[in-house]
């Protein structure tokens, strides 16, 4: 052909066409089914209702499609259910990024997967979700229920792999391979985790979002602040004591401290929290000896760490503020363990900054005339600050008050109305107005909040204070003695101190149900309570709180004297080795000690193996015979009587003859190796 100077694209070979993706087996549907139900449950309860509702109905739909041997919905149509269930999460939260917003996705796509599975590959897709979705129940609990229901989930993510991949097998035989492969996991989950070096905080950055919804004290305090965290009976922390507990009127674990007030709410003021604008703190002890404990306090997103009462040791990276509160250097976002001494009788700060105390004598002006007025004919009559006190507490407890969860709403004269109109109040009620007559009186006054009391779990000896103990108290400085605590509430309600939240209010306000143990099923429970919280503080102290420290502690006791990540890697690459060995020759010898006609059938594929035809790991004998039949017609005879023999034998009633005529079968196809066919 004459070159025409034109120049020629080589022509492009035509693609060999795909290999057809394996089907989807209809038996194996439920399994998906049940992968998408097990992984998504536990998220209902933080989910929004609409989506749960959507969620459930598409998996609901599915699984009458597969009843029925219905058509699966078009694309088009689940393209727009995606986008009218993306563009109804990002209403309903605002964004697509973040913690409830990415889980949220995660739920809505794994409940509409399933429409779609035609292939194996969907499937195994819809597996890998699950794997993915059942890391996030963490951000939301980390009990015992929790990590038991996700043991059970993977297993059944294991199960639903073997039905897809093995074909229609017995439910039971299923479940004991897929529980034997999570069990041979166990060892190794094991050495990771004695030995990978502990990272403080979660594995993985996390937005800030994940940390919304952990309850405890909040910064500021107004009337009714404390109520509804009162009713709570979540754990808010736990303490173990090196030596005995002290008294219960002696449990004040101090939160924050508020010396800003603005007639309805109290606050920090930047004045006392300025470490170069005050004295540093010093804590003098006046009487009983110091107190050793630990406390395992719970994630609350705040930095105080509620110590008792004054803290005169903290752990390591902690801080005393100028108000004698502890601070860790980052808000609890995690449950940690922290290790304090305390003096339960103390003087502090004999000597307190000007500023300081200019703070702690300030009033909004115009505000509450009338508690003015009794306090200056305090100021008036006595001259030391301890009777102005003394008589202040004097009118609480003679007066007509009444100690409640259920106050009226105040006004703008919040005080004046509380101290002489209503007069029913809670604890940060009595605190704020008692703070408010001393400041009008010229005695410096501050709010202190945390929690006061406990109760000890017999099981476990740990003291345990919950949301529902917390409490708001006074301090007043005095001259020569520092800040001294007084407590409003006691001369109200001494009850409340001595035996607790339950037995200081009436009967009908709303307390948890078993912080009144006023039936016998109520104590019942309480006992089951107590086992439960053992249990789960067990868990809490071993597995949740295994920490850096408490790894290098457990490590020290089993010989590595001074573990780093070097050594910990060297230990964790000989352990793992070790273990694959002696799983290795567990294998080995439960293959020797296989039954007699799990033997005989190995030997038979083996010798047919000659021929070319490998059975796969997932093959039944039926199936092995059906796909022989159709490979290899001339061997089909043979191997269709040893696959009907050795189902017999596996699966049926077999006796002693079909192990003799499958062994046959197998002498039979080694004569008909040597022959030409």
């Amino acid at each position: 052909m004459p070159d025409t100077g034109r120049l020629r694209w080589p022509r492009r070979r035509p693609r060999a066409p795909a290999a057809p993706r394996p089907l989807l087996e209809h038996g194996a549907i439920p399994w998906l089914l049940a992968v998408a139900v097990a992984t998504t449950l536990p998220h209902v309860g933080h989910l929004p209702a609409w989506l749960s509702l959507l969620a459930g109905a598409a998996l609901l739909g599915r699984a009458w499609l597969w009843l029925r041997n219905g058509r699966l919905p078009r694309r088009w149509v689940l393209a727009l259910l995606v986008v009218a269930g993306t563009a109804g999460i990002a209403w309903q939260y605002r964004t697509l990024f973040g913690r409830d917003p990415g889980i949220a996705l995660l739920v809505f796509f794994m409940a509409l997967k399933p429409m779609e599975m035609t292939t194996r590959r969907d499937g195994l897709v819809t597996v890998m979700l699950g794997f993915f979705l059942l890391l996030t129940h963490y951000f939301h609990a980390e009990d015992i229920a929790t990590g038991v229901w996700l043991l059970a989930s993977a297993t059944l993510l294991t199960a639903a792999l073997l039905r897809m991949h093995g074909g229609a097998q017995p439910l039971r035989g299923i479940f004991r391979y897929a529980a034997l492969l999570v069990a041979q996991a166990l060892p190794f989950m094991l050495i990771l985790f004695l030995l990978f070096p502990r990272v403080q905080g979660p594995l993985w950055g996390l937005p800030q979002d994940a940390y919304a919804g952990l309850t405890g004290l909040s910064d500021q305090m107004s009337p009714g602040s404390l109520d509804s965290l009162i009713q709570s009976g979540e754990i808010a922390f736990r303490a173990r004591f090196a030596a005995g507990v002290p008294d219960r009127s002696r449990l004040y674990w101090r939160g924050p401290v508020f010396d800003s007030y603005d007639g309805q709410t109290w606050r920090t003021s930047p004045a006392s929290a300025s470490r170069s604008a005050n004295l540093p703190a010093t804590i003098e002890t006046t009487g009983a000896a110091p107190v050793d404990y630990t406390i395992t306090l719970e994630a609350h997103n705040r930095r105080w760490l509620l110590a008792l009462d004054l803290p005169v040791a903290l752990p390591e990276g902690a801080a005393l503020a100028p108000t004698f509160e502890a601070l860790a250097r980052m808000p609890v976002r995690y449950r940690t363990r922290f290790a304090f001494r305390s003096v339960p009788e103390y003087a502090a700060n004999r000597e307190e900054s000007r500023r300081m105390l200019q703070q702690a004598l300030r009033l909004p002006p115009g505000l509450n005339p009338r508690a003015r007025e009794l306090a200056a004919s305090w100021r008036q009559a006595f001259a030391e600050p301890e009777r102005i006190s003394a008589e202040a507490l004097r009118f609480f407890r003679e007066e007509q008050f009444f100690y409640t969860l259920q106050p009226p709403r105040l006004g703008a004269n919040a005080v004046d109305e509380f101290l002489f109109d209503t007069r029913r109040g809670f604890c940060e009620h009595y605190a704020g107005a008692y703070v408010a007559l001393m400041r009008a009186a010229g005695v410096p006054a501050r709010v202190v909040t945390g929690y006061q009391g406990g109760e000890i779990n017999p099981v476990d000896g740990y003291l345990t204070v919950r949301q529902s103990d917390a409490h708001a108290w006074a301090e007043i400085w005095l001259a020569g003695k520092g800040w001294t605590r007084v407590d409003p509430t006691a001369a109200i309600a001494p009850s409340r101190i001595e035996r607790g939240i339950g037995a200081a209010l009436p009967d009908g306000e709303p307390l948890p149900a078993l912080v009144r143990l006023d039936s016998d099923w109520l104590v019942q429970l309480q006992r089951l309570r107590y086992r439960w919280e053992a249990v789960n503080n067990a868990w809490n102290q071993w597995v949740l709180g295994y920490n850096a420290e408490r790894q290098r502690e457990t490590l020290a006791s089993l010989g590595m004297a001074d573990p780093d990540w070097r050594s910990m890697v060297r230990a964790m690459a000989a352990l793992s080795g070790a273990a694959l060995l002696a799983l290795a020759g567990w294998t080995l010898v439960r293959r020797t000690r296989a039954a007699p006609e799990v033997r005989a059938w190995q030997s038979f594929c083996a010798r047919l193996a000659r021929f070319g035809i490998r059975r796969a790991a997932w093959e039944g004998p039926l199936d092995l015979a059906a796909r022989v039949a159709r490979e290899r017609p001339d061997l089909a005879p043979v191997v269709d009587r040893a696959a009907g023999h050795f189902a017999e034998l596996r699966y049926g009633t077999g006796r002693r003859e079909h192990l003799q005529a499958l062994r046959e079968c197998a002498k039979r196809l080694a004569s008909l190796r040597k022959k030409p066919l």
